[in-house]
């Protein structure tokens, strides 16, 4: 497919007054080949590629080109005469992005800017949106200078600044890049800014801006509208935030953290993730970067964050034929061997390593590296039987995985649930698989473990690990469905069944920024309760109510699952499908509990 392009008639002169001028005003939607991603896009793009053609005097200092983005999933590079300025940012968010232009970029007389997919690392067709492309005869710094923003984020309950996530939002609805000093209690990406110590100051461009500030899913969301003229603003905007979902004596979890320091992918240096770990509010995180044991807690202390979480030595053991998080680990021990494709010796391998007590199946759905580990080849989802022999000695699997959802969310529910009604002692998970820090973040799909919560900084992780085996736990994406049965008995619990009725309680959590829609209750596996909910009852507890169910005939388990519209919103946008099996996925939040047993044998 051609390329699409735009010759600019005027020349673009050096000074002249306006010091940015505009070479594409709008979004131009461009893919290389094959079927279109989503059904939003135009079957057909406009082109594969895109290139302006403008001519101007050369550039003796440094210059800064400015674009918008939507939608990227793969490589493209915005090159400039041949001479690569940088990559779009992968990321799926509408967003505003700067490229520093070096001195002698720009030659006198005819440029040539070209944004092309890199084809030697295309995996997939990627329909994006570019354009609103803008150059501006000033460095990077004085181009995001319009004025200058000091933030602090308050806990309302002790008036005292939080560590929380603060996303900018420009009039157009995308994200805006600002120009912040290098600090190590900031994570800094365009639209977002992670800040440790719940202070943040950073530029940006003349406009109209909503801050917003939020702290994980726990926490209430609070936003002010700001304006810069250009004329050296300085603006200071206290946000208060007070926690709304009741989760006193559960640990908020995520299993699945990686880091671009350790992994190589992704972009969260280690220091960035501490950073953002405080900021989401995830006080159990469990480091698991691939094949290779990380330890967060003297960075942490150095950093002087340790009193937000209680790190846990993991590893994400990544074998030929599936991915185990395994914790806790010996952090001196040797790396489970994760070469072999046969799954028991690779389990072996795993139990035989120092510490290790949990291992969860990840991603079960997904294909990586040619393997499925439950395709319907190799799993029956009827039966949760192994097709291939596989012994199933995992004792965990991700039911919910924010970086990774599944077109279908109740899809690793579903096979979570025939894993139980096959006998299997296996704990529900959810999980965030966060390798950045803003794209998929940390903590967006996350595990409650039934422990004490009163001191994040120093969980009794012995407890905790104990708890989650035996499956006192509830998985969250934006929502909470707590189960209580007979007034008494939570998840990974068991009710000796005395009476011909059993007393059901549900209530869904979330706070006052997420909706859910309805809630089901399973027996078993299969569906045997369901309602409707219309309207927020209160801050933090959005439905409340139960069923009384007959005695059943033989021993089963119940899990209570709640679900609401995702959320477009750039401050906690949910993400569409990792690998979809269709062109127009809706999306969802969604909170499970884990199972309570009913004993009636």
């Amino acid at each position: 497919m051609s390329f699409l392009r735009i010759l600019l008639i005027l020349a673009l002169p050096v000074g002249a007054g306006a010091a940015e001028r505009t070479l594409e005003r709008e979004l131009q939607h461009l893919r290389i080949d094959g079927p279109r991603e989503w059904s939003d896009f135009p079957e057909t793009p406009l082109a594969a590629g895109l290139e302006v053609s403008f001519d101007s005097e050369p550039n003796r200092g440094p210059w800064t080109l400015r674009l918008r983005q939507q939608d990227v999933k793969e490589n493209w590079s915005v090159a400039l005469n041949g001479r690569e300025l940088g990559r779009l940012r992968v990321d799926e968010n509408d967003m505003v992005v700067y490229f520093p232009v070096p001195p002698g970029a720009v030659r006198k007389g005819s440029n040539v800017l070209s944004i092309t997919q890199d084809t030697s690392r295309r995996r997939n067709p990627d329909d994006i949106r570019v354009g609103e492309i803008r150059l501006d005869d000033r460095p990077l710094e004085e181009a995001l200078s319009g004025g200058v923003i000091a933030v602090t984020v308050h806990d309302r309950a002790t008036d005292e600044p939080i560590p929380a996530r603060i996303t900018i939002v420009n009039s157009d609805g995308a994200l805006q890049s600002v120009y912040a000093e290098e600090d190590n209690m900031l994570a800094v990406r365009p639209g977002v800014v992670f800040t440790g110590s719940g202070k943040a100051s950073f530029s940006l461009p003349k406009g109209d801006y909503m801050i917003y500030a939020g702290r994980g899913f726990e926490y209430s969301l609070a936003k002010r509208e700001v304006r810069f003229t250009g004329q050296a603003d300085a603006i200071g905007v206290r946000l208060e935030l007070e926690r709304q979902v009741p989760t006193e004596g559960w640990v908020a979890s995520d299993t699945h953290v990686h880091t671009f320091t350790k992994s190589r992918h992704g972009d969260a240096t280690l220091e960035e993730r501490m950073v953002t770990l405080a900021a989401e509010g995830v006080e159990l995180p469990v480091a698991t970067d691939h094949n290779q044991q990380v330890d967060y807690l003297p960075l942490a202390r150095e950093m002087g964050l340790a009193q937000y979480f209680t790190p846990v030595v993991g590893n994400e053991v990544t074998t030929p034929t599936a991915h185990f998080n395994v914790f806790p680990v010996e952090f001196s021990a040797p790396p489970p061997d994760h070469r072999s494709p046969d799954w028991a010796v690779s389990l072996g391998n795993i139990f035989r390593t120092p510490g290790v007590k949990v291992a969860i199946l990840n991603h079960a759905r997904d294909l990586h590296s040619g393997v499925r580990p439950f395709d319907p080849s190799l799993f029956n989802a009827e039966t949760g039987e192994s097709l291939d022999d596989r012994p199933f000695r995992f004792n965990a699997m991700e039911t919910v995985n924010s970086g990774a959802t599944q077109t279908d969310p109740l899809q690793l529910l579903r096979d979570w649930m025939a894993l139980l009604r096959r006998g299997l002692k296996v704990t529900p998970v959810g999980s965030s698989d966060s390798h950045d820090v803003a794209r998929h973040f940390v903590g967006q799909g996350r595990t409650y473990i039934h422990v004490d919560d009163s001191d994040p900084g120093d969980i009794d992780v012995e407890q905790a690990v104990f708890n989650f085996l035996e499956g006192r736990v509830m998985v969250s994406y934006g929502l909470l469905a707590e189960l209580t049965v007979d007034g008494k008995y939570g998840p990974g619990e068991t009710v000796p069944v005395l009476d011909d009725e059993v007393n059901v309680q549900v209530r869904v959590l979330g706070p006052d920024w997420i909706d859910a829609d309805r809630v089901m209750l399973f027996q078993d596996g299969e569906l045997i309760r369901e309602a409707s909910i219309r309207g927020l009852q209160r801050p933090g507890v959005i439905w409340q109510g139960g069923w009384k169910i007959p005695r059943p005939e033989k021993d089963s388990f119940l899990v209570a699952i709640a679900m609401g519209p995702g959320i477009e919103g750039p401050y906690w946008r949910t993400a569409k499908p990792y690998q979809p099996d269709t062109p127009d996925p809706t999306t969802h939040v969604i909170g499970a509990s884990g199972a309570v047993w009913l004993d009636v044998e």
